[in-house]
């Protein structure tokens, strides 16, 4: 693994929205050497300039923005931020999920952003839930299926807490997926909805074999809610993540 680990921003979302700069400070000093932004509009000026100051690369950013933004002012605030990898987090349906036409409008959409992000020398993803995963269409994941309907240069940003807890198989998906899958989110805890996640590496998550099976891909820490100091569980996911790397 060359990539640096890095950590999904959303993560510390509440002291980041309190002093950023400081966010940034704490997370470099873990270990992290990168980051991914959840809103890339929010002062892509400044954040860059603390970024670079830290040594922390953007791995990619999400970009909720595309849906209600003229998507032109977003590309450019990417730009600024410094990577081309634009994922959409959300936005669809969740019953564009369960029927082959809901997926394929579900990939029209994306692979109409797809040609406008390429005019600006970007590329876009897409990051599940488990919604996507819990629906069976042809008797596949329903993410399988939209990958399917995806362009080729479209890819995954697979979140594999929550396509364990869609019912899927994480490291068998991640092998039929694994031509598509340029990120992962990694993250733990109990495997169930509504529960707080855990330090990764401390839940019951098959880390090891999914981080086997998707060798190649950004590895990107987030946890949404967590049962301890969100600091102390990204240290120790860090620690864990980079254990596993020397082993």
């Amino acid at each position: 693994m060359t990539r640096p680990i890095s950590v999904q921003l959303y993560t510390v979302r509440e002291p980041l929205a309190a002093d950023r700069d400081t966010v940034l400070r704490r997370i470099a000093e873990i270990g992290y050497r990168a980051v991914e932004p959840f809103d890339p509009m929010a002062d892509p000026k400044g954040f860059r300039e603390v970024a670079d100051g830290l040594g922390l690369s953007v791995s990619g950013t999400h970009a909720y923005a595309l849906l209600d933004r003229e998507p032109a002012e977003v590309f450019d605030a990417i730009a600024t931020i410094g990577t081309d990898k634009v994922i959409l987090p959300a936005g669809i349906a969740h019953e564009e999920f369960t029927t082959r036409d809901g997926l394929q409008r579900a990939a029209d959409l994306l692979n109409g952003l797809s040609e406008q992000a390429a005019r600006h020398g970007m590329r876009i993803g897409y990051h599940n839930h488990w919604w996507e995963l819990e629906p069976r269409v042809e008797g596949r994941h329903a993410i399988e299926v939209l990958a399917d309907l995806l362009a080729p240069e479209v890819f995954l940003e697979i979140d594999t807490y929550w396509a364990a807890v869609g019912g899927a198989d994480v490291p068998a998906l991640l092998g039929r997926l694994s031509d598509r899958i340029e990120a992962l989110h990694v993250k733990d805890g109990p495997g169930v909805k509504g529960e707080p996640h855990t330090a990764v590496g401390t839940g019951v998550m098959p880390v090891p074999e999914i981080l086997a099976a998707a060798p190649g891909a950004w590895r990107v820490v987030e946890l949404d809610e967590c049962a301890t100091d969100i600091f102390t569980a990204l240290a120790d996911s860090h620690a864990y993540l980079t254990s596993l790397e020397s082993s």
